[in-house]
């Protein structure tokens, strides 16, 4: 069995992506947010202060 990355259950064509980022004090955050591959879908899956939310955009940071 070949491991991979989770089907998107929204779009079924593209895959969810992890997306790792750092807290304040600098510790690593492991798997913060899921996105889907496929650029049409939009769909995400993330953890902000213990709440999780579904469909926030996902930015890129200039740091």
């Amino acid at each position: 069995m070949e491991k991979g990355f989770p089907e998107c259950k929204k779009c079924n064509r593209g895959v969810l992506l992890p997306l790792s980022d750092y807290g304040r004090e600098g510790a690593a955050i492991t798997y913060k947010a899921w996105v889907c591959s496929n650029p049409e879908c939009g769909f995400s899956i993330r953890i902000d202060n213990g709440e999780v939310s579904f469909g926030k955009p996902i930015g890129f940071s200039e740091k």
